[in-house]
């Protein structure tokens, strides 16, 4: 038997043993959970999930473009309804999965205490600095700190004293690194980071609910990709996302 009969043989009895795998689109906020919840679901199944983490924005754009994940996880409600306005998602397969909260964030060193409410002087706690927060014209996490800061009167005098940025996990990045005094991510993206803390709660009246819904996209629908949507749904996955700091419509 020739040398290359031999390694393609080998390569095919390797493959054999290699877990099937699906690929998610997922919000980055859900990052630390979901990757944890899919190690889960690969050592009970023996089937492998591969993730693609970025805003929500982000990834309904390329599904709209072509990209063919198996199931995409929004951040919001608004990027979900657009890829399903275009037919792009399963029929009936939408569902809304978690819930979340918003949070003001500053570095470790930082000690401020924030009271949010109707009117707080929000410009001047950032004396002269920045308020990291996902851009609000796309980011699920920055149109809800916009909505926010709206509600309770501070948006005109902070909307030019910005950092905006690509997703949440960016804007947590920037206080992480003590780029800007503060910012607005959601309470998971706290929890996860051993450099920031929270300053002050959001009150949830002052925005929308933070719904995540899951869909499986029509152009990746596979049967991995099902039992997945399945999984997240089960007591295994909620207590990790419970444990990560996600709570339950």
């Amino acid at each position: 038997m020739s040398r290359v009969i031999c390694t393609i043989i080998v390569w095919l009895a390797a493959c054999a043993a290699c877990p099937a795998q699906t690929t998610v689109f997922a919000a980055a906020s859900l990052a630390d959970a979901l990757t944890e919840i899919g190690r889960a679901f690969t050592d009970r199944n023996h089937e492998a999930v591969r993730f693609s983490f970025a805003a929500s924005s982000t990834l309904a754009r390329q599904i709209e473009s072509g990209a063919s994940p198996a199931l995409f996880v929004s951040a919001d409600e608004d990027w979900m309804d657009y890829v399903a306005s275009r037919g792009l998602i399963v029929p009936g397969s939408r569902a809304d999965l978690l819930l979340n909260q918003l949070v003001l964030v500053e570095p470790l060193d930082q000690t401020v205490t924030v009271d949010i409410q109707q009117g707080i002087d929000l410009a001047a706690l950032l004396r002269g600095g920045r308020l990291a927060i996902g851009d609000p014209q796309s980011v699920p996490a920055g149109k809800y700190g916009r909505e926010a800061l709206t509600s309770i009167g501070v948006w005109e005098s902070v909307k030019t004293r910005l950092a905006p940025a690509d997703s949440v996990r960016s804007a947590l990045a920037l206080v992480e690194r003590g780029e800007t005094p503060f910012g607005i991510v959601y309470s998971t993206d706290a929890a996860v980071s051993k450099s920031v803390r929270v300053a002050g709660v959001f009150p949830p009246s002052s925005h929308r609910p933070i719904v995540y819904p899951v869909a499986r996209v029509a152009a990746g629908d596979s049967t991995i990709g099902q039992a997945f949507l399945q999984f997240l749904k089960q007591d295994e996955a909620r207590a990790i996302f419970e444990r990560y700091g996600f709570k339950f419509p």
